[in-house]
């Protein structure tokens, strides 16, 4: 199989590495099967888009709305814009989490800011008719609860784009561009104790305040995320392709 790509944008060590662990143990990859490049590091160089069986764009402390951007965040959202833009044209598989959507809604002319944000908790998300029906949903029961944390969101989908999934709070928790461009609002890859850490190296920062860390952690160990584990692994098997 060739490789997956997944594409990190967070300069805290501790939280890029505990990112792609999460990737890992829930796609049900080996480091040698998931690359790893860090955005916010370095110029993002060529993607050979046929080297890839698919790329995963992970979470991020960048907002697009946000007022004041330093270089790299501009900087990372021309790298990943430009990418995103070869990767629709090219229908290549995709999977954008939490940043991801953000990111994809705006290269494709949908309209991204801050009405639909939500705090950390794990929410109960409904599938659409068409996400009943599509074939990375398959496994997916309807409805399911799945971790957010978000300062914005897509409020208006691009052009074309297959609404699959909303919330009470957010109405585009996923959505589908062509056959095999994928974003979800929602975090895929985490689970409570991933949450627990993420959330004491941001807390502070606009998502919660240190004290509302434990109860934040206990809700979300209150519901079932099991359900939203099949989900990378449906990425991985319906797109893993032969090296």
């Amino acid at each position: 199989m060739r490789p997956f790509l997944l594409l990190g944008t967070r300069a805290e060590d501790d939280a890029a590495d505990d990112e792609y662990a999460g990737f890992l143990r829930y796609a049900g990859l080996r480091e040698s099967e998931l690359h790893r490049v860090r955005v916010e590091a370095a110029p993002l160089p060529e993607v050979d888009l046929t080297a890839y069986s698919g790329i995963v764009l992970g979470g991020s402390p960048f907002n697009a709305s946000d007022e004041h951007k330093g270089e790299v965040q501009r900087r990372v959202e021309r790298d990943l814009a430009a990418l995103v833009r070869r990767v629709v044209e090219a229908d290549v598989p995709f999977l954008g989490a939490c940043y991801g959507i953000g990111l994809l809604g705006l290269a494709c002319g949908g309209t991204v800011d801050r009405r639909y944000g939500e705090a950390p908790a794990a929410v109960e998300v409904s599938l659409t008719e068409e996400g009943r029906t599509d074939p990375l949903l398959a496994g997916v029961p309807d409805p399911f609860h799945a971790i957010v944390g978000h300062k914005e969101a897509c409020a208006v989908l691009p052009p074309g784009a297959v609404l699959l999934a909303s919330s009470a709070g957010c109405p585009t928790q996923m959505f589908r561009i062509g056959r095999h461009v994928y974003a979800t609002q929602f975090h895929p890859e985490l689970d409570a104790e991933s949450l627990e850490r993420r959330l004491h190296i941001y807390a502070g920062h606009g998502y919660c305040e240190p004290e509302e860390v434990a109860p934040i952690v206990a809700q979300a160990r209150s519901v079932d995320l099991g359900p939203v584990r099949g989900l990378l692994p449906a990425f991985v098997q319906r797109f893993g392709r032969p090296a």
